[in-house]
C-alpha cells in the first residue's frame, strides 16, 4: 500500500511529526525579525537552509522557524534574495556523485560504486527535470559529470 523507495526494496515510513500547534512554544522568546536576521546571516556564511534550521534548533532555541516568523526558511532567503542556486536535495546528490567520481579513479574496479554512481546520476537527471519543470532550475540547466566538481565546490 505504502510507495517504496526508488533505488531499493525499502518501504520504510519512519519520519517525524510536527506539532499540531502552528504558534510557537511559550518559552520562545526570540522574534520573528530576529529569526529572520539570524537566518540571513547564515546563509550569508554560506550555509543551507537545512544547516540554517539545525543550527538555530540548537544553538538559538529556535525549534521551528515557520512557526514564529510565518515563512520557511527558503521562502525568507528567496525573499531576501539569498537563495542558492541549485535547489538542496540535488546539490547533495551531485556533491556525491562527484566523491563517487574521485574514488573510482583510484578504484576502477568497484563495481558496487560504478552501479551505485548510474544510479544517483539518474536521479540527479530526475529531480533536474522536476526543478526545470517548476522553474526552480534555468531550462538550459544541464549535469555533465566533467564540470559537476565546478557546481559543489
Amino acid at each position: 500500500a505504502n510507495m517504496g523507495r526508488l533505488h531499493g526494496p525499502g518501504k520504510g515510513i519512519s519520519s517525524s511529526a510536527l506539532p499540531y500547534k502552528r504558534t510557537p512554544p511559550s518559552w520562545v522568546n526570540t522574534t520573528a525579525d530576529q529569526v529572520e536576521e539570524q537566518v540571513c546571516q547564515y546563509a550569508r556564511r554560506g550555509m543551507r537552509p537545512s544547516a540554517i534550521g539545525m543550527t538555530l534548533r540548537n544553538s538559538h532555541a529556535v525549534p521551528q522557524v515557520r512557526s514564529i516568523t510565518g515563512n520557511k526558511i527558503l521562502r525568507l532567503l528567496k525573499k531576501n534574495g539569498l537563495s542558492p542556486d541549485i535547489p538542496e536535495d540535488l546539490f547533495f546528490l551531485i556533491k556525491k556523485a562527484v566523491n563517487m567520481r574521485k574514488h573510482l579513479e583510484s578504484n576502477n574496479n568497484d563495481k558496487d560504486t560504478k552501479f551505485r554512481l548510474i544510479l544517483i546520476e539518474s536521479r540527479i537527471h530526475r529531480f533536474a527535470r522536476y526543478y526545470k519543470r517548476t522553474r526552480q532550475l534555468e531550462p538550459n540547466w544541464k549535469y555533465r559529470a566533467d564540470t559537476a566538481a565546478t557546481l559543489v565546490s
